[in-house]
């Protein structure tokens, strides 16, 4: 996990910088690459503003949150990315399941036949009748009036 802290229009504190770092390390177990995170903490006028880029595999995401205090500030950018970052798995998932892939990008499940042991059955032969062609009616009164020589 890379992390760069950058601090504006405030001094830089040890005790903040390790809050985030503590809070971004909860997200990184949602994450199944190392994540690269960019955290910018400023001062404007009396609002603490803490903004939150996250990179990770294919996956960028990005938060800003603003309050009177900045741990509260941090706090809530965290939970803001966490929901994204959770969303975001959730979407891939579902899409996942739908083609028919699995979810670790492995190879596909193959399905064995199930083979129970039965004892051999008889077959019944059935024969069918055969059907009889309808006949014209002036061949049949020919066949009937033939002489009997």
């Amino acid at each position: 996990m890379n992390v760069r802290i950058t601090f504006r229009h405030m001094d830089s504190s040890e005790a903040v910088k390790a809050h985030a770092k503590q809070k971004l390390t909860k997200l990184q177990k949602f994450l199944r690459e190392p994540m690269t995170a960019n955290v910018t903490l400023s001062l404007d006028k009396l609002a603490h503003v803490a903004e939150t880029r996250i990179a990770s595999g294919g996956s960028r995401h990005e938060a800003k949150e603003t309050s009177d205090d900045m741990y509260t500030s941090i706090d809530k950018v965290m939970a803001k990315l966490e929901r994204q970052i959770r969303g975001n798995k959730s979407v891939k998932q579902a899409k996942q399941k739908r083609s028919g892939k699995t979810l670790r990008g492995g190879k596909e499940p193959r399905v064995v036949p199930v083979v129970t042991p039965t004892a051999p059955v008889a077959k019944k032969t059935v024969k069918k009748a055969a059907k009889k062609k309808p006949v014209a009616s002036s061949k049949a009164s020919k066949k009937k009036k033939s002489p009997a020589r």
